[in-house]
């Protein structure tokens, strides 16, 4: 595989324009459009760079183990900092519509919703109605803003997790959209794209409370642990349909529920974790979730601290 091809797998597992690539990379424009089309070759440390960064985004790269640690460290310093994470966005409403902006906009994106973030924006502050959007499409971002209040409220008064709270969430979510809201499935799905078999029907009622039981069990790695209740709960596909939202809803309830930022999953990054997923299930190695999902923390903090954020 050539150096353009790399590039190309790289851009699109990463979301980002040349311009942006090229900044990650630290060169010019001129330099990595030279690479991109064929004209010159990068020099060994910068192919060196390609190389490592295209291992990373296919799900081949091995994560230092000291590395992953020094990131886990520096959350739970973060942790640390914060008396109580939950009290701090409901008791500042400009934090917690940041959260639920960003959560809602990502999350849906992710599944496929075409509203951009500023009609996100719109129809859940000033409660917009687009005619040039699907009425299904505004009904799931109100919906998952219901879903995200209701969870912070229940995380806030220190309630367990458990099934009850997973088939509200899901009730929730899609109240108006499908008639089995709040229901397990009664039939098989796939899911779309990847070869990896969900659990069968009938045994969803049987798995559902080994991950609650997962969830219950004290556990010093809270990113290991929400990376590996996230990995089996997405395998498992308990509904017929949400199960990618009520997934990064249910693994945010455990953040937060630790004194953790809420994770901000980037629709752009939407190969990548998919990707590090996948290994996950099918290789039983979390290294690669649980390193993207520290950085997907991190820009919860930043939102936590009024950083800037895109």
């Amino acid at each position: 595989m050539n150096t353009h091809q790399k590039l190309e797998i790289i851009k699109k597992m990463l979301g980002l324009t040349q311009t942006k690539l090229a900044e990650k990379f630290g060169v010019s424009f001129a330099a990595f459009n030279s690479w991109w089309t064929g004209k010159s070759n990068p020099r060994a440390k910068m192919q060196a760079a390609i190389d490592e960064l295209f291992l990373e985004v296919i799900g081949q790269k091995i994560i230092p183990e000291d590395k992953l640690i020094a990131k886990k460290q520096a959350l739970n310093k973060k942790n640390k900092e914060h008396k109580s994470i939950i009290t701090e966005i409901l008791n500042n409403p400009d934090i917690r519509d940041q959260f639920i902006l960003k959560l809602t906009y990502h999350s849906n994106s992710i599944e496929g919703s075409t509203l951009t973030e500023p009609d996100t924006a719109a129809i859940l502050f000033d409660n917009a109605a687009l005619p040039n959007k699907s009425l299904t499409e505004q009904l799931e971002a109100k919906n998952h803003q219901t879903a995200l209040n209701y969870l912070f409220n229940h995380v806030a008064k220190k309630e367990k997790i458990n099934e009850n709270l997973v088939l509200k969430l899901h009730s929730i979510l899609m109240n108006g959209v499908r008639p089995d809201a709040g229901i397990y499935r009664n039939h098989a799905v796939r899911i779309t794209g990847v070869n990896l078999p969900t659990a069968n029907y009938m045994s969803v009622a049987k798995l559902m409370p080994e991950i609650m039981t997962q969830i219950a069990k004290k556990n010093k790695d809270i990113i290991a642990q929400s990376a590996g209740v996230h990995s089996k709960f997405e395998q498992i596909h308990p509904f017929s349909d949400g199960n990618g939202r009520i997934g990064r809803l249910l693994m945010n309830a455990m953040l937060l529920n630790s004194n953790f930022a809420p994770a901000i999953i980037r629709q752009e990054q939407k190969q990548l974790y998919y990707t590090y997923l996948y290994k996950a299930q099918t290789k039983k190695d979390n290294s690669q979730l649980e390193d993207f999902l520290c950085e997907a923390i991190f820009d919860g903090f930043k939102i936590l601290e009024r950083v800037d954020v895109r």
